[in-house]
């Protein structure tokens, strides 16, 4: 997601943040969500909370960290797991905030990119 370096990033759900630190030099939140099986993760983020902590939604977990991201700008990727299975987090979205633009995932390795 396109982001701006010094941005707050807000957690997606309610939940108690189940880790705040740094990962493979980057900064890193998961947000376990509350009542499911759940955990979203935002990167690069440099935490504004501490883990164990219990976060609202929409409340600030952290800033976006600046360059050194594969991006060509700085981003933030968000994730969704169910334990150590990847979701598509956007299913954590309203219906009336999706389909007004395009959004940008990873890439899988081995599969191209499209240009444009």
């Amino acid at each position: 997601l396109a982001a701006v370096p010094g941005a707050p990033v807000r957690a997606v759900a309610a939940g108690r943040v189940s880790y705040a630190g740094r990962v493979a030099g980057r900064g890193v939140v998961a947000v376990a969500l509350a009542g499911t099986s759940l955990r979203t993760t935002y990167e690069p983020v440099r935490a504004g909370v501490k883990a164990g902590a219990e976060v609202g939604a929409g409340e600030v977990v952290g800033t976006v960290e600046g360059a050194g991201s594969h991006c060509p700008e700085t981003c933030v990727h968000w994730g969704l797991l169910d334990g150590e299975t990847y979701l598509n987090p956007l299913g954590l979205l309203p219906p009336w905030l999706l389909g007004h633009g395009p959004s940008r995932l990873l890439p899988v390795l081995g599969v191209p990119v499209p240009s444009g």
